[in-house]
């Protein structure tokens, strides 16, 4: 047994499970409050997904395979097209060291810098529903008793049920990033965001390519992001197979096998990436009467509360969405909340990005999702071959979607597969966020010869012909 001391700090004790970025948010706000806070944490590094094998080295990776794909994949006259030369090896080193870089710029330090943050080793499970206790390397036990406690411990990779796949040496994301080597035929099972980033990064640097989808690309989206993906990847090369689930996996010592309704699929490597678990269940959640729902994530309000008075949750072990920004955001509120104040997280306008190439992009409701909520609405999709800023780059794959109240002219979602999707869709959020109409947006200033002119030209569509349009979109 054992008791945490600090060396600076005051207040209230707060205890947190799980180091990334939920985690450090509520730590750094609590510890800024005068609390003192205690982030137990049983993995080797700190940081969680996004700095270690999630958003960071993907990004990289991404990065370096469209500069690769751009060499042998361009319209511009005079500029001599070429095959690329990869080293993987170089290519991880320089990611990874980057990845060690930030988490020690951004978790590292900030636990050397604050003395009312300390880190505690080990695994954690609760006691009571004040009291944790914590597994250490050493076989030691150590007690640790907070006033309040969040649980921040993230989501792992999960696997479908798959007869023979838990015996293969696949592909997760984590071994994907860090892959020495590209595959000469890389098999993808999945059809949502980490699935298609990393299919088209390994297929930009010259493997081929085949996505297996249980139903659509990006089925919870507007169902024309899916298909102008399906149509994206298929102009380059992916092999892309809808309503596709294996129906068994083996693998004979140099080849993946997959055993589907309408043949077999052979490659040297495989890529599962259908989504997480949350990381709860060895916390004891029940015996203590924290509520999780049938996937394990620990049910919050908007406040992030949990069913349990003291017990505050945030990121992607709960039922929030999976985004970084969005744990972040929920991290610093708990740490508020948790001190007395009654910060809520909204939503409504959350932007999400598919760093694809193009990206896709969304914020708001789409049509469906408008329509069934009892919404009168109306949408306007403008082409890239609209937009100048494409024309000029020489790539208009894509479009811009606004989906708006058809009375009000209030804007209430945007869909796009664009370059730079990404950039535009905070302005699409703003708007929605601030009750913009289309008229409003249309009659905004724009820079000229930007992709995120295309809002204010497809904001324009909704009262005029595509016809009618300047070339300034004035």
């Amino acid at each position: 047994m054992g008791s945490t001391a600090f060396s600076g700090g005051s207040g209230l004790h707060i205890a947190i499970i799980g180091s990334g970025s939920a985690a450090f948010a509520a730590a750094i706000e609590a510890a800024e409050r005068g609390a003192r806070v205690t982030i137990i944490e049983a993995a080797e590094v700190i940081g969680g997904t996004c700095v270690n094998t999630g958003c960071v080295p993907s990004k990289i990776l991404l990065r370096g395979a469209y500069i690769a794909h751009l060499q042998g994949h361009h319209a511009f006259a005079g500029v001599a097209l070429n095959s690329p030369v990869i080293d993987r090896d170089a290519m991880v080193e320089q990611q990874q060291e980057l990845v060690e870089r930030l988490r020690h710029a951004k978790y590292e330090s900030i636990l050397e810098s604050t003395p009312g943050i300390r880190l505690v080793r080990g695994t954690a499970r609760f006691k009571s529903v004040n009291t944790l206790l914590v597994s250490q390397a050493d076989d030691a036990e150590r007690e640790i008793r907070a006033d309040r406690i969040l649980l921040a411990t993230g989501a792992s990779a999960s696997l479908p049920d798959i007869a023979g796949l838990r015996d293969t040496p696949y592909w997760t994301s984590t071994e994907a990033l860090v892959a020495k080597a590209v595959p000469e035929h890389l098999l993808v099972i999945g059809g949502s965001a980490v699935a298609l980033e990393l299919a088209q990064a390994f297929s930009h640097l010259g493997a081929a390519v085949t996505i297996l989808a249980r139903s659509t690309l990006l089925s919870r989206e507007d169902p024309v992001i899916g298909e102008g993906l399906t149509e994206l990847f298929d102009g380059e090369g992916i092999k892309v197979l809808l309503n596709t689930v294996p129906k068994s996996v083996r693998h004979d010592g140099k080849r993946f096998i997959l055993r589907t309704g309408s043949g077999e699929l052979h490659g040297d490597r495989l890529l599962v990436a259908t989504g997480g678990t949350p990381n709860t269940a060895a916390l004891g959640l029940d015996e203590i009467g924290v509520r999780t729902d049938e996937r394990g994530s620990i049910v919050i309000d908007d406040h992030m509360r949990s069913s349990v008075e003291n017990i505050y949750a945030a990121g992607d072990c709960t039922s929030q969405p999976k985004f970084v920004y969005v744990a972040a955001a929920a991290g610093t509120r708990a740490a508020r909340n948790m001190m007395g104040d009654n910060a809520a997280i909204d939503l409504s306008a959350m932007p999400k990005v598919l760093f694809t190439s193009p990206q896709v992009a969304t914020v708001g409701l789409s049509e469906q999702q408008a329509e069934s909520r009892g919404l009168v609405v109306e949408s306007r999709t403008l082409e890239l071959e609209n937009v100048p800023r494409a024309l000029a780059s020489l790539d208009t794959r894509g479009f811009i979607k606004l989906v708006a109240e058809k009375e009000s002219g209030r804007i209430v979602g945007c869909q796009l597969l664009a370059h730079e999707g990404g950039e535009i869709i905070q302005a699409a959020a703003l708007a929605i966020r601030y009750g913009i109409t289309t008229r409003d947006l249309a009659d905004q200033l724009f820079p000229y010869l930007t992709m995120v002119e295309g809002l204010k030209l497809a904001a324009q569509t909704f009262d005029k012909e595509l016809s009618q349009l300047s070339c300034c979109a004035g």
